[in-house]
Order: structure tokens, then C-alpha cells, then sequence
């Protein structure tokens, strides 16, 4: 019998994880190191240091199994919109026909954070660190907005000039993201610009170039390199981002304790760079690693457009289009690809976090990818059926939360489906209009593409027998 009364499941503000999970030491192979891209070196400390904020070079590498959330940053979580509410879709359940308790299906919230989405989790910690190191300004890129805006409102609560180079399809796409960067006194710039050369070398080619992440953090990088007072700071991708993220599964854990289950069947979230994927997936998969729960099926799902993991290869390659920043070895398209201008603005990225690419190269978790018409036909189904629009990153997510429930009905399977919920689409309705319009394309990204973009001669030659 379904208990309404735990279809939101909430934490207590003391029960707010104090602590971020490591997942590094627990991995099955070796974390990889940065390299830097003058001499095919492991980055000494001095190049991420100039780069960063100190703090998150050193959580980078740390190999503790837990590091401690600063005081402040947690006050601050605490007093604005952590902990986050875990859902029970019902209203989803009912609509698939899978009413009951065999197959349950639930979501992580991350959509009511005060800028709609996962971000600020790492936005307010990297601010905090930034202003601890006597900084004052942070730049970044963004492909849907939703990591600028949370940069923006982070580096707003500690009095941090905040600059955002914005990839150009969505700069277009999402007017109303760039409101929101603006309203906390961040700049926000078009990707390709004018104000680097590496933005001018790409519209010299094309004025109106789409743009793409690799190009805007291109942009971005070279931005922060200008003064000792500004540093980059990344949304995605990198050990410390994460780290910070991981929040999110910890919650989720407790949350399901509180109504009996101990762990579920099967852990999904969108990917881009890997961020809200691997902060809800990484407190399960550390269990996973370490015999707790080790039949948990864990899913990262991909855009078709864009298939990192699905379609891409494990190999070394730049974080970057113009080859600034350190060399990451990951499952990548080739920092050359320039993706399609889908409305996942922030799954449009060449590559995926190097340790989300380790657990999927040791079979800790798998992948998927959706179409986009197909994804923003789920967010439609379950925005009529639970009352929120999803964005349209977060529809990838649910699109394979309910094939998995139909799949486990048609089996005759009992079920925990969980997926994190990373943000909402109110800025998004321009992909909704389209989709309802009948003027969303579909993007398959074709494979002669992918080769081409791996085959380049630019693409970085590692020596790993000097690590």
C-alpha cells in the first residue's frame, strides 16, 4: 500500500551532510593527472595554482575519503535551500500504469536552489575559496546557464566580480538566463567574442559561429590569465566539482532510510560533464566499489547529439578548443568537435569528467542517449504528471527513468528507480515551444564526424610511461 504521506521526503537542517565523499581513493584504476599542454608533463602546482583557487588544487589530488564542508558554506546551504526534498513520483507512477509498490519510482529536487538547478553546490564553495584567497573576480563559461547563473549568485554573496562567456546558441536560446547572471551583477558574454583572441580567430572563420563549450572555455582561460586577482572556475568536469556535488547523493541516501529502503535498484542522472550525474551517483557507486550494494544499476545518459561516453573514445585530449587549458584523459569526441545546436545547452560538451570515465571503463556504471524530441517528450509527460517543467538536460534522465520502469513492469520486477531532478526548464520554453510546434530537430551525430575530430592531428600524444 502507497504511504502519501512519504511522497516528499525531507531532511532535517542538521542532517545536511557536514562532509564531501572522495570517490578518488576508492577508484578501481588510478586517477589520471593533469598535463600541461606546453610539454606533455603532469601540471606542476604552480600552473593549477595560477588557474584555480587553492583550495580546489588541492581537493583535486586529495586522496582523503571525506573532506570537511567549510562552516560558512554550509551555513549558507543551510539557510537557503539545502536539504533538498527527494520526491516519490506518483503522479509519474500512475501515468505509466505502475501504480503500487512493486516499482517506485523517486527524484532528487535540485530544481529549488535559488537559481534553479545543482550548480550552486559547487558555485558557493569555489566563491567562498576564492574570496578566502583575496580574489576578485572569477570567469567561467556556460553552456545553458544554468552554471553561470550559479557561479553568478555564488560569486554575488561574497562581493566577486563574476564574468560569464556564454556558449552562442544558447545565448540565443535562453534570454532569460542571462537576466538572471545579470540580476546578480554578473557580465555575460556571447561565445565565440571579440574580447580574446581565441573568440576572434573563430568568428574571423564564421560571425556567426554557434559557439561551443570547448570554445568558451578556450575564452574563459584566457580571460583569467590576465590578472593574479582572477582565477577560472569550472562547473563540471574536475575531481573538486564533483567532490562538491556529492551533497546531493548523501541526501538522497538518508532520505530513503527514512521510508525503509536501503538502497536502491537503480541510480540515473543526465550527463554533460559529469557534475549532477556523479554528485548523486558517487555516495552509491563508492558503495558499489566497496560490496555494499553491488548489484545497484548506475546510468549516465547522454544526447545522441552529443555522445561523450556512448560514441567517443578513452583517450587523452585538451579540456579546450584552443589547447589552453591542462590535457585530461577522458572518454571525448575530440576538442575540435563542434556539437549541434540542441537545447541541452549543458550536455553539449566534447568530453566527460575523468572519473566518471573510469568507473564506466571498469563497469561500475553504463550509459545511455536519447534524441532530444524523445527527451522532451518525457519532460512534457512528466511535467503534466508531477506539476514541474524539467530542463531540458534533466529530461535526458527522465526519459531512461521511465523506460526503466516500463521495462521492470513488462518484466514483472520489483523496482527502486532513482534520478536526480538537476534543474527546472522555466528558462528553457523556447525547446518546449519547438517540440510542440513540431520544429525540434532531431541530431544523430554521425560517426565519420567523430573520427574526423579524433584523428586530428592536434590531438595531444601522452607519454603515460612518465607518470
Amino acid at each position: 500500500m502507497v504511504d502519501y504521506f512519504k511522497a516528499r521526503i525531507f531532511l532535517e537542517p542538521n542532517e545536511v551532510p557536514k562532509e564531501w565523499v572522495n570517490i578518488v581513493p576508492d577508484l578501481p584504476t588510478p586517477m589520471t593527472p593533469l598535463v600541461n599542454p606546453m610539454d606533455g608533463k603532469p601540471a606542476p602546482p604552480e600552473m593549477a595554482f595560477a588557474i584555480f583557487p587553492k583550495e580546489c588544487v588541492l581537493q583535486e589530488v586529495s586522496q582523503e575519503e571525506t573532506i570537511p564542508i567549510p562552516n560558512k558554506v554550509r551555513e549558507i546551504l543551510v539557510s537557503t535551500y539545502r536539504p533538498t526534498p527527494l520526491h516519490r513520483a506518483l503522479g509519474l507512477e500512475k501515468e505509466l500504469g505502475i501504480e503500487g509498490d512493486d516499482i517506485k519510482i523517486f527524484y532528487k529536487n535540485e530544481s529549488v536552489s535559488p537559481t534553479g538547478s545543482h550548480k550552486p553546490n559547487t558555485a558557493i564553495a569555489q566563491a567562498y575559496y576564492a574570496k578566502k584567497d583575496g580574489l576578485e573576480e572569477l570567469v567561467t563559461e556556460t553552456g545553458a546557464g544554468q552554471w553561470g547563473s550559479g557561479l553568478a549568485y555564488g560569486c554575488n554573496l561574497f562581493d566577486i566580480k563574476c564574468t560569464v562567456y556564454m556558449v552562442r546558441a544558447s545565448f540565443i536560446q535562453k534570454p532569460g538566463r542571462k537576466i538572471l547572471m545579470r540580476s546578480y551583477d554578473a557580465e555575460v558574454h556571447a561565445s565565440p567574442s571579440n574580447l580574446t583572441e581565441s573568440g576572434k580567430a573563430f568568428i574571423a572563420k564564421d560571425p556567426d559561429h554557434p559557439g561551443s563549450l570547448g570554445i568558451a572555455i578556450s575564452e574563459a582561460l584566457e580571460h583569467s590569465l590576465r590578472s593574479d586577482k582572477i582565477r577560472y572556475s569550472l562547473g563540471s568536469v574536475v575531481n573538486f566539482v564533483l567532490l562538491h556535488q556529492t551533497i546531493i547523493g548523501q541526501e538522497a541516501k538518508l532520505q530513503l532510510e527514512k521510508v525503509g529502503i536501503k538502497n536502491p535498484d537503480v541510480v540515473i542522472g543526465c550527463m554533460g560533464g559529469g557534475s549532477n550525474f556523479a554528485g548523486l551517483m558517487i555516495p552509491f557507486a563508492k558503495d558499489k566499489l566497496n560490496g555494499i550494494n553491488s548489484e545497484v544499476e548506475i546510468i549516465g545518459v547522454e544526447p545522441r547529439a552529443c555522445p561523450s561516453v556512448c560514441k567517443g573514445e578513452y583517450r587523452w585530449d585538451f579540456g579546450d578548443t584552443s589547447m589552453k587549458g591542462p590535457i585530461v584523459k577522458m572518454h571525448t569526441l575530440g576538442h575540435t568537435f563542434i556539437p549541434s545546436p540542441i537545447h541541452a545547452g549543458g550536455l553539449r560538451y566534447h568530453g566527460i569528467a575523468p572519473i566518471v570515465s573510469i568507473l564506466y571503463n571498469n563497469k561500475v556504471i553504463s550509459a545511455e542517449m536519447h534524441h532530444q524530441n524523445e527527451a522532451i517528450g518525457a519532460g512534457l509527460q512528466f511535467a503534466k504528471a508531477e506539476g514541474i517543467l524539467p530542463a531540458p538536460e534533466t529530461t535526458h534522465a527522465i526519459k531512461e527513468a521511465i523506460d526503466q520502469a516500463l521495462k521492470a513492469k513488462e518484466e514483472k520486477e520489483k523496482k527502486v528507480i532513482l534520478f536526480n531532478f538537476s534543474g527546472h526548464g522555466f528558462f528553457d520554453l523556447l525547446a518546449y515551444k519547438n517540440y510542440m510546434t513540431g520544429d525540434l530537430e532531431n541530431y544523430e551525430l554521425p560517426t565519420e564526424e567523430i573520427q574526423r575530430a579524433l584523428a586530428s592531428e592536434e590531438m595531444p600524444k601522452i607519454d603515460e610511461s612518465q607518470f
